[in-house]
């Protein structure tokens, strides 16, 4: 990239080329951004909607593109890829006057080091001015901008009908939810958010969250309502001893912190515990934070209260991380599914008779949820299942499967503006 001075686009390509071609984190690739860190908040703002929309609707802008090439881009060129990418979001979906797109898009082919590419960038994206409008509306967006392997897994698990909601859902950005330490109805009204049936509120999306009412006093955490759920299944902790495994970062652990419980929490990742921490600190909430894996940690004595959110391939979260379909494949949904085993194992473990572990992960795949505890079960682990009821989850029948799980997908509550995809299971040890 040629110095010059820092601009939202370029931000974007720079932010898109780490994802697509490097294949880091979306919220690394943020974190670490040369050209983002340069611009003022409102560039950094628009820069992230241009990120985030291409990769929302990756399939359908590229099936677009490459029917205004002759020939595809080559690889070592794969910045004009982008700013041909990002002119086409800004076209189709981001309402950007044509001659700003195009400009913008063509000053950045030779940004990018790549000016004999400049008259290409323009031509195609004159078209895309032209035409992309009827194209699109004859795509199947679902369809498009979803991986084969992740659109196969779905309608297996969940039939086509839901899994094309799904899709769809992933489409839109995800609303704003918080949790609240105490007085929920008070602070909807002073955030201008509305309480959920399971007692989360949300808000539209945007502005900056350290701005808002309540943020410097800690009366609130970010956290999509579907991830507050699993905490609230171990009951009632307060002055218990709660394990919370893999931690970061952190919501359920302040969770669990507000209701009460002595807190601790594990996590292997020195700097995402140092986060958790961190974000304690603002609430003014306590828990004991431990950097271990916990597969091999063990607490001093056996724990009535145990809460395991797994690593997984958080394709539950799509809407949040729409990297994720970019990033992940399906071999990454067998390598971690043996990790989950293990953990479950461990925290069978570290469980005293008549104790309570929830399992959950923030993934669609039934690999990383329901054939857990299938698999569990059939290996003869001493834990039965206590199945959940709606009334524990704001009364979401839908959400709980007939086995008793909860079971959240993202075209849940889609009138409200949906929910993360979650699975959380309840077992309890056998005397």
């Amino acid at each position: 990239m040629n110095a010059a001075k820092p601009d939202a686009r370029a931000a974007a390509i720079e932010i898109l080329g780490r994802v697509l071609r490097e294949n880091m984190r979306l919220d690394h690739a943020l974190e670490t951004s040369r050209e983002l860190a340069g611009l003022e908040p409102r560039d950094r703002a628009f820069a992230r909607l241009l990120v985030a929309t291409v990769l929302r609707r990756l399939g359908q802008i590229d099936a677009l593109l490459a029917g205004f090439l002759e020939r595809p881009i080559p690889p070592r060129a794969g910045a004009v890829q982008d700013a041909l990418r990002i002119g086409a979001a800004q076209l189709l979906f981001l309402q950007t006057p044509p001659h700003a797109a195009v400009a913008t898009s063509v000053e950045l082919a030779s940004r990018t080091g790549h000016p004999g590419m400049k008259g290409l960038v323009n031509a195609v994206l004159r078209r895309v001015t032209r035409e992309g409008g009827d194209i699109l509306a004859q795509q199947d967006a679902a369809r498009l901008n979803t991986p084969d392997w992740l659109w196969q897994s779905w309608a297996a698990a969940y039939g086509e009908d839901n899994a094309r909601a799904v899709a769809l859902a992933h489409l839109a950005e995800a609303p704003l939810d918080f949790s609240v330490k105490a007085d929920a109805e008070a602070w909807a009204q002073k955030l201008d958010a509305k309480k959920l049936p399971t007692g989360s509120l949300r808000r539209a999306p945007g502005g900056a969250i350290e701005e808002l009412p309540g943020f410097a006093e800690g009366a609130w955490w970010v956290q999509d309502a579907a991830a507050a759920l699993p905490a609230k299944l171990l009951g009632p902790v307060a002055g218990e001893i709660v394990a919370d495994l893999c931690a970061a970062p952190g919501g359920k652990t302040a969770q669990l912190a507000a209701a009460g419980a002595r807190i601790i929490a594990i996590d292997r990742a020195l700097e995402r515990l140092r986060r958790v921490a961190d974000n304690l600190a603002r609430l003014h909430l306590s828990a004991e934070c431990v950097a271990a894996d916990a597969e091999t940690w063990r607490p001093p004595e056996k724990l009535r209260f145990i809460l395991l959110d797994a690593p997984c391939t958080a394709t539950g979260a799509i809407r949040r991380n729409p990297d994720v379909p970019r990033g992940k494949r399906a071999e990454d949904v067998t390598r971690l599914a043996v990790t989950q085993a293990r953990m479950l194992r461990a925290a069978i473990d570290m469980l005293a008779p008549g104790g309570t572990l929830i399992y959950c992960v923030c993934s669609l795949q039934q690999e990383e949820g329901p054939f857990q505890i299938k698999q569990l079960l059939a290996q003869g682990a001493p834990v039965v299942r206590r199945p959940i009821d709606a009334a524990e989850i704001g009364g979401l029948g839908q959400c709980i499967t007939p086995d008793g799980d909860l079971r959240t997908l993202p075209c849940h509550l889609a009138d409200e503006g949906g929910l993360d995809g979650f699975f959380a299971c309840r077992l309890v040890r056998r005397p």
